[in-house]
């Protein structure tokens, strides 16, 4: 089956298509509406992971969350995005990547109205950990959709929209959720930072249902539930110590789950080993094209750079400058400007820059940490929303040129057959990292400030924050080398 059309440009297929269902999306409006369905669930996934960083305060308050509910209202989220993604992917192969999406899009939607709905920590933690486990399922359908659906230049059109919306949701969600506080709709403080997931769930699982073409594997295996179980033992015993541990002093117990956690991943790579032909979760395979591996390892540095510098950076701004939570949503505005320029650069090239055009986004943003740091080191207590604009604007415009483009050129030359499972492995990269660099949080940011409100020590510990931030982004920037340099025609 060709591409949907969203011009007259010439298609060309270079796999055989994972059975679409005939439909609306075949003309050239359903593509563009299927399209713009499943980037909303995208952004509606991807927004609830930061959603919550200009609210903690509030909601701390509100609550009387402790530092590790605090910390548990991010990492809860995002821990089961990461164990669930590959299973996500590999249920969307073999199943239907439409139904599993619009089945998880009712839970997500119910799990975001038990967050708004909750009074304590505990249940609040415990509805954002279900949300995460509905978004582990969405998102691979996304990704992979859009590898299946569309060829061509068509195709690269499709990741730069992608790849545009990961880069507003990453700023957007402090936004709204400063916002929002602020705003204290009919006395609800920060309840609509969830609630305003209910309509948007609907009108997705509405559209969706219409628009969406339903796509499958060929021929269905049953899934590998053994690996299901191992590589969600494995994820969860290497993160949870990681995020735990501070708070503990880091006892014996912590070591001894990160080794065991990492047996289970060695068990569970030889188990997909012993399955490459029995319909394995994970095709090994997949890791023999430095293409899909590079990408996928400078995912997940991406990952682990937004975890550290997203949550450290809204609590320097409002406990170690001052500021309201308006005044910091303002800060992230700035942001999502940069990254919507940068994003956009990268959507209008159409994949001629191949592998430069993120190279030279991480190191612009590398570069505009640093003069970031010095310039918060010099200004200290004095440091204005205006004074930063420079700085902020430009690491925006890095970060917006990486993720479509690193999404497109990592999943290229994936078969269509393996779309989903390789889609949930380079989503699982991302929040993956998300989960490290959040735990990473209690090493360079929480292990020095603790909960104190004291301005002092939130400004130097986000000093620090900020050379490790620009360290991930130089490795990043070297792993894009297995990325092409040059490309004529990406599909499939």
């Amino acid at each position: 089956m060709p591409s949907p059309a969203l011009d007259n440009e010439p298609q060309h297929t270079a796999h055989p298509p994972a059975h679409p269902t005939p439909g609306p999306s075949k003309t050239a409006l359903g593509a563009w509406i299927a399209l713009l369905v499943l980037l909303g669930a995208e952004l509606m996934d991807m927004l609830d992971q930061s959603v919550v960083l200009t609210a903690l305060p509030a909601i701390q308050e509100s609550t009387g969350a402790g530092p590790a509910a605090v910390q548990w209202l991010t990492t809860g989220y995002s821990l089961p995005v990461a164990v669930g993604l590959v299973t996500g992917g590999r249920l969307g192969d073999l199943y239907g990547r439409r139904r599993i999406l619009l089945v998880d899009t009712i839970v997500f939607t119910a799990a975001s109205l038990l967050c708004g709905l909750a009074t304590g920590p505990g249940v609040l933690v415990g509805a954002r950990m279900l949300q995460g486990v509905a978004v582990a399922l969405m998102i691979p359908q996304v990704l992979a959709t859009l590898h299946v659906t569309f060829e061509g230049q068509n195709r690269s059109k499709a990741f730069g929209l992608y790849g545009a919306v990961l880069s507003l949701a990453n700023v957007l969600g402090p936004v709204m959720g400063g916002l929002l506080t602020e705003a204290d709709l009919f006395g609800l403080s920060w309840r609509p930072i969830f609630l305003v997931n209910v309509p948007v769930g609907l009108a997705v699982l509405l559209l969706g249902r219409r628009f969406i073409p339903e796509s499958t594997v060929k021929k269905a295996d049953r899934p590998d539930l053994t690996g299901m179980l191992l590589s969600a033992l494995a994820i969860v015993l290497i993160v949870f110590p990681l995020s735990e541990g501070h708070l503990h002093h880091w006892p014996l117990w912590c070591f001894a789950l990160l080794a065991t956690g990492l047996l289970a991943l060695g068990v569970f790579l030889r188990h997909q080993q012993r399955k490459q032909n029995n319909a394995p979760l994970v095709p090994l395979s997949l890791f023999r094209g430095r293409q899909f591996s590079g990408g996928t390892a400078a995912q997940l540095m991406h990952g682990l750079l937004c975890g550290l510098f997203f949550m450290t950076w809204t609590l320097y701004l409002q406990r170690g400058l001052g500021m309201s939570p308006f005044h910091a949503a303002l800060a992230f505005v700035l942001l999502s400007l940069g990254e919507l320029a940068g994003a956009t650069l990268a959507a209008k090239s159409g994949g001629r820059f191949a592998r430069r055009l993120p190279q030279a986004g991480a190191l612009i943003a590398a570069a505009s940490m640093a003069a970031y740091g010095l310039q918060a080191a010099e200004g200290q207590a004095d440091l204005t929303l205006l004074a930063m604009t420079a700085p902020v604007v430009l690491i925006g415009f890095g970060l917006g040129m990486v993720s479509g483009p690193l999404a497109d050129l990592s999943l290229a030359r994936v078969p269509h057959e393996n779309a989903g499972a390789a889609s949930g492995l380079f989503n699982t990269a991302i929040h993956l990292g998300i989960a490290l660099g959040t735990a990473l949080t209690a090493l360079v940011f929480f292990a020095t400030t603790g909960s104190s409100p004291d301005a002092g020590l939130n400004r130097d510990a986000f000093i620090t924050v900020l050379w490790w931030v620009g360290s991930l982004l130089t490795l990043m920037w070297a792993l894009m080398f297995f990325l092409p340099r040059h490309t004529k025609n990406q599909a499939g």
